[in-house]
């Protein structure tokens, strides 16, 4: 299968072939499995004090029945105040949770190596279909070649206003306009100063991401990775299928190369 090379001008420059891994069939169920999986790495543990709840005075009477009241723990000491309220434990007044949450539990999903490498695979591929991403809400009018390949030289820009120029002239700035038209956020979010997110616009994989990142950091909604670094959680953000991406040539390249150990597996395992 042969793509159209684009310059940063916007013009046709050479056909190239795409490596077999964009011929992988579209798994959405597998892509949304690895990217569940994924994301859970990043949660952050959540615990309480080990003794909160419990830095008081209070115990059970002993023997606790006979008296006519509940065997439950009660405050002791003398002088009114609390004396004789029930505390320390779970369900009353300042005392411990029944079933708080521990630092020590493992709150992050495993997936299978293949299951991984074949949903990468699946993802890298969608890339190349108009109709995904048409369907994911990206504004991709006048663009007639999927996956957009351009050369390396888009690898060099530093400046953030060379990088709107080269967006414009691929046609993506009407996708990145997009963002600004998103519906404002209402209720509790409004209230604490988040009343709307930035969204998800065109991705561009490179070789090097070091300088292209920065040109990419002052344009809301486009993000730059490298190749190697490639992910799921990259190409299909919230878990749906696609995102615009964009790739230079020797992406392409190392792309190729990386998965060439398991691809002919993939390719295999659908």
């Amino acid at each position: 299968m042969k793509v159209d090379l684009i310059t940063l001008d916007g013009k046709k420059s050479e056909q190239i072939d795409l490596p077999i891994v964009f011929n992988t069939k579209l798994n959405s169920k597998l892509i949304h499995k690895a990217y569940i999986n994924l994301e859970s790495h990043g949660f952050q543990k959540h615990a309480t004090h080990p003794t909160a709840g419990q830095d008081v005075v209070a115990d059970s009477n002993d023997p606790p029945t006979g008296r006519g009241i509940s065997r439950i723990a009660r405050m002791k000491g003398g002088g009114g105040g609390r004396q004789g309220q029930a505390g320390e434990v779970a369900g009353t007044r300042g005392g411990r949770q029944a079933h708080r949450p521990y630092a020590n539990k493992v709150i992050y999903k495993k997936i299978n190596k293949k299951e991984n490498k074949l949903a990468l695979c699946s993802a890298i591929a969608a890339t190349a279909s108009k109709e995904l991403i048409q369907s994911r809400g990206h504004k991709i009018e006048g663009i007639s070649s999927f996956p957009i390949i351009v050369e390396d030289e888009i690898e060099n820009i530093t400046n953030t206003s060379k990088m709107v120029s080269v967006i414009d002239n691929l046609n993506i700035t009407q996708d990145v306009k997009r963002l600004a038209n998103r519906k404002k956020r209402t209720g509790k979010v409004a209230l604490r100063g988040r009343t709307s997110k930035i969204g998800k616009s065109a991705l561009f994989v490179v070789s090097n991401s070091e300088k292209i990142s920065k040109a990419c950091s002052g344009i809301p909604g486009v993000d730059a990775c490298s190749a190697k670094d490639l992910s799921v959680l990259n190409l299909a953000p919230g878990g749906t299928l696609i995102r615009l991406t964009i790739f230079s040539k020797k992406a392409i390249e190392e792309i190729s190369q990386m998965k060439s150990n398991h691809l002919e597996l993939m390719v295999t395992l659908q």
